[in-house]
């Protein structure tokens, strides 16, 4: 069976369950060098925004993501072409990127506009010197509940398929929008051009208000407009493909 998906499919695969073994082998400093931090984190790398799409924090992480994959990616692929289906993949997990660290950057912004108004000196922090903490004691407290929040957005990774695959799963929306899919708990199958929109809308929700519980929902968002946009650009030349 697994020799009749898709070639492109196939490898994306194969390459996140190698990396998910060698990475879970070898501990959290690779994950750490390879996951895709806050660009202006002094723990970012360029290649983190690749490299960041093949890592995955637990076993049912990355096996919902391979089977969604597998559930999506054959008949785009081959409906695409390979040139066109792994454009779509990694545009949508750059997008994904893209997204999550906007939305980073606009609260970074904000968090260090507040410690700085309270007399930290935000800069200086950023660049490892030692600062330290100003004011009266409600001061102080308020400087370390938003260095806390700060460092959670500078040194806390983003790691995983889920944007792409949310491109991916787009584009199937968009090419066969009146295909019927099941959901767990849900009785009856849904046409997939209605539950994406829903979907897109909680991600919303849950990644603005910080209620998503260490899920990276504005990523999905991203990964998903991408592979909307493409697309529905290329849905006017779907016979031209191959």
């Amino acid at each position: 069976m697994f020799n009749n998906i898709p070639p492109i499919t196939r490898n994306i695969i194969i390459i996140n369950v190698i990396v998910f073994i060698v990475t879970s082998l070898m501990g959290n400093q690779v994950i750490g060098y390879l996951a895709g931090f806050y660009p202006f984190s002094p723990f970012f790398h360029s290649w983190q925004v690749i490299t960041h799409m093949f890592m995955h924090g637990s076993i049912m992480h990355i096996l919902f993501n391979m089977m969604t994959l597998f559930s999506f990616g054959p008949i785009l692929e081959q409906t695409l072409g390979e040139k066109k289906y792994l454009i779509l993949y990694f545009l949508s997990g750059l997008g994904a990127f893209f997204l999550f660290n906007l939305w980073n950057f606009v609260e970074a912004q904000q968090l260090s506009n507040e410690l700085q108004q309270l007399g930290f000196n935000v800069n200086a922090y950023m660049s490892g010197a030692s600062v330290q903490f100003s004011g009266d004691a409600a001061a102080v407290m308020k400087q370390k509940e938003l260095l806390e929040s700060l460092k959670g957005i500078v040194a806390t990774p983003m790691v995983g398929a889920s944007g792409a695959i949310f491109g991916v799963v787009a584009a199937f929306a968009t090419l066969y929008p009146d295909s019927k899919i099941g959901i767990m708990f849900i009785p009856v199958p849904i046409k997939v051009k209605y539950l994406l929109p829903i979907v897109i809308v909680i991600s919303v929700y849950l990644g603005i208000s910080g209620n998503g519980g260490g899920i990276a929902h504005l990523a999905h968002v991203g990964g998903a407009l991408v592979g909307w946009l493409l697309a529905r650009n290329w849905k006017k030349y779907l016979y031209r493909f191959n």
